[in-house]
């Protein structure tokens, strides 16, 4: 009964932190990713709801990246406060041992893994692919939106628009428009101004007071042809959207289809599957993984009353080399397929040799000293 009580105690104030902490920086993240976008919304029109919708499609990819860090770090934090508080003392006093006490930890690790899991199977590759479309969208179909005076922005990768100014009402001035949709016959545009609009096909441009060059191959020889004229519209849509093909991500595909990639793919992308595969369901192990690291920082050694920084600073410095680790494990097995096993083993170890600490492996105590 006691226990029990204790567990659910411990469990609120784990699972809280961990409430608190993940939203915090979710909200950081939010915040500094959406500025790259609030231009689109003050200067380019683009409606506030498509703001927070393209925006907010980041955030299941950086709660799945989090996740098992915040989780160590909330353990490690409340454990040592228990500690520090005594609390910790009193427990044992009552007889519970290292596991005993870690079952709220453990427990809390085991549901940030359940959520894990549940990212980046599911919610990562909905949101990766949703982001993706939008990006798509506004870079092919919403070419005015990206347009930026005096920068030469590129549609598609054959055709490149460039505007010296732009006035209040949104008309361009100055504009150069280069489309190499026809390799056979690139056109280059010249008009004094223009105004985009989207028309059915997508994005679309009413020139004004302007030239269209193209070069043309006639009897082996180039020649230049130039028309004037008063007006022109230039549909900018590359492709309608029942033919919108574009190459989708690794972060973007189902776990089976990384597993078993469609025939034609290259070994270079089937190496790139494999390894995203492997991090999707090995990485939310690392949370439980963490959480049993964080256990063995907080409840093992002897109790010293002003040890709260020591154990904390040895925590930052445990997690910061095992992120680093885990960058190096996804880097080499990108690198080298046989190097896989690289991942399991950053998920998987720092959790058992946590867990042999905890248990009382040999050369160390197995219960906390009271000074």
């Amino acid at each position: 009964m006691i226990a029990g009580r204790l567990d659910r105690y411990i469990f609120r104030q784990l699972l809280l932190g961990l409430i608190l902490v993940a939203s915090g920086l979710a909200a950081l993240v939010w915040v500094t990713q959406s500025l790259r976008y609030i231009e689109l919304v003050l200067d380019r029109g683009l409606s506030l709801l498509v703001f927070v919708e393209l925006t907010g499609l980041l955030l299941p990819s950086f709660f799945a990246v989090i996740l098992p860090i915040t989780t160590f770090v909330v353990v490690l934090f409340v454990y040592v406060r228990l500690a520090a508080d005594r609390e910790l003392t009193v427990m044992r006093a009552a007889g519970l041992s290292h596991w005993q006490l870690a079952r709220p930890a453990l427990a809390l690790g085991l549901l940030a893994t359940v959520l894990g899991h549940g990212l980046t199977l599911w919610l990562v590759p909905l949101s990766q692919s949703a982001f993706r479309d939008w990006q798509f969208e506004i870079r092919d179909r919403m070419a005015g939106l990206l347009l930026q005076e005096g920068v030469f922005s590129t549609v598609g990768g054959v055709i490149t628009i460039y505007a010296r100014s732009r006035d209040r009402d949104g008309t361009l001035r100055g504009i150069l428009v280069h489309d190499a949709r026809d390799p056979r016959q690139p056109a280059t545009i010249l008009a004094e101004a223009g105004r985009f609009s989207v028309g059915p096909a997508g994005p679309r441009v009413a020139l004004v007071n302007g030239q269209r060059q193209v070069l043309e191959q006639v009897g082996g020889q180039l020649r230049l042809s130039v028309l004037s004229f008063a007006e022109n519209t230039l549909e900018l849509a590359l492709i309608t959207r029942g033919e919108q093909l574009r190459n989708r991500t690794p972060q973007e595909r189902g776990l089976a289809e990384l597993l078993d990639p469609p025939e034609g793919t290259s070994p270079r992308d089937r190496l790139r599957f494999a390894v995203e595969a492997h991090q999707r369901l090995a990485g939310p192990l690392s949370a439980l993984s963490l959480a049993l690291v964080a256990l063995a920082v907080a409840l093992t050694g002897e109790f010293r009353r002003h040890s709260g920084g020591g154990r904390i600073a040895i925590g930052a410095l445990l997690a910061t080399g095992l992120v680093a680790a885990g960058m190096f494990a996804a880097s080499a097995a990108a690198r080298n397929g046989a190097l896989l096993p690289l991942i399991w083993l950053h998920a998987l170890a720092p959790g058992a040799a946590a867990a042999w600490i905890l248990q009382g492996g040999a050369g160390l105590p197995r219960r906390l000293r009271p000074s």
